[in-house]
């Protein structure tokens, strides 16, 4: 009964049209996809045969990684999205490469990050192909996941642990992770991916939100008690500070983790992040964050898209399991607005062969790392929305 139901909800978010007669503002979905096709193609000549993924540009400079990045997945994600909307086989192919490429990564157990490694990569390979090897090998990168999962802290680690700074240190991106466990339990009939990717999830409501519903970035437990030892922000402003991408890694975490699991605190949670987003008074008029929310000189400094296409992903499918209509129709124009604000004024400019879509994402501000440039994230979910746009609004 339970798999019934996650198929219902995933089918009607997903594939269904929207109730909604609102017209779409001259925002064209398709077109939108087709303008990414001309792009990926022409950068898959210009990539040639490497082994590589590329992460950012800076400087007209493409920045590539090897498999072990934690964004390696992501290129091949779009390609195979690329692909479900024109079904090119040259698209197909290459996806099939470059997600091959990673296959090594399924015994990867020195990263938590294997859910946006491999399931962006093989996951969407299998939904749109069936091939049963991508099967077994993500089965295998689950199987290896749960080995960083500690029963009495109840989460999944996600960096090293580093003396004097935290012992067992877990970031809020790692909810999105868990969608590889809740696909592996559906898939093998085993509760035990199920049963650790909820209580990731349970332990992450209690440890990482403040009473605003905002959250901290890493929390860090004690080896010894399994108590929380430290609250930080490291990738934001300060300590106490709204990180923006990792406001909108918590809405879509929490969102996929009500579809997987039916349970109602984890669609509130999911509901209380986005209000905390949406109502944010330093949110622009465009709702394409500042790279952090609480951050000083605003209007002046860095925006990040990637958090932007994040939360518009997400909120396309929060919207699906709202039985207000008003509160559903919040989600979707937000949804909209943040598409159409990436559209029309983030993409990356000037005639290019380069494997990025859209400029101004910002990966570690307090670093001086990635500070308004094109990450190669932003492009995996600014696609992921954009299908889901066109799911929502087209007769199909």
């Amino acid at each position: 009964m339970k798999n019934l139901l996650i198929c219902l909800i995933t089918a009607a978010v997903l594939f269904l049209p929207s109730c909604s007669t609102k017209e779409q503002d001259g925002f064209d979905p398709s077109s939108e996809l087709d303008q990414a096709a001309g792009q990926l193609m022409k950068s898959l000549e210009w990539l040639g045969d490497t082994i590589l993924y590329p992460r950012n540009m800076e400087d007209g400079s493409v920045h590539m990684v090897p498999s072990s990045d934690w964004t390696s997945g992501f290129f091949p994600g779009m390609l195979w999205m690329i692909y479900e909307h024109n079904g090119d086989q040259s698209f197909k192919e290459a996806a099939h490469r470059f997600t091959m490429n990673l296959e090594q990564e399924k015994f990867n157990g020195g990263t938590h990050d294997l859910g946006f490694m491999l399931y962006c990569s093989f996951g969407n390979g299998l939904r749109l192909t069936g091939n049963s090897e991508y099967r077994d090998i993500l089965i295998q990168g689950a199987e290896t996941l749960i080995t960083r999962f500690n029963p009495m802290i109840g989460a999944i680690k996600s960096w090293k642990t580093k003396p004097g700074v935290w012992q067992y240190p877990v970031i809020i991106d790692n909810m999105m992770n868990l969608e590889l466990l809740f696909w592996a339990s559906k898939e093998t009939g085993d509760p035990k991916f199920y049963n650790i990717a909820v209580t990731h999830a349970e332990t992450t409501i209690k440890s990482h939100f403040r009473p605003d519903n905002s959250s901290y970035h890493v929390i860090s437990f004690d080896t010894i008690t399994g108590e929380i030892e430290k609250k930080n922000t490291h990738q934001g402003y300060d300590h106490e500070s709204a990180w923006s991408r990792g406001q909108a890694w918590g809405l879509y975490g929490f969102t996929m983790t009500y579809r997987e699991t039916g349970d109602e605190k984890f669609l509130d949670q999911a509901k209380s992040i986005a209000e905390f987003i949406l109502r944010h008074p330093n949110l622009p008029e465009d709702k394409v964050p500042y790279w952090d929310y609480d951050a000083p000189g605003q209007p002046d400094i860095p925006r990040d898209a990637s958090a932007a296409a994040i939360a518009s992903s997400a909120l396309y499918e929060l919207s699906g399991y709202c039985e207000d209509g008003l509160e559903k129709q919040t989600y979707l124009d937000a949804a909209d607005h943040i598409l159409a604000s990436l559209a029309s004024g983030y993409k990356l400019g000037g005639d290019h062969e380069f494997p990025f879509l859209l400029d101004h994402s910002t990966g570690i501000k307090p670093e001086n790392k990635e500070v308004d440039i094109p990450i190669i994230y932003a492009d995996y979910y600014f696609l992921e929305a954009v299908l889901r746009n066109k799911g929502l609004y087209s007769n199909k």
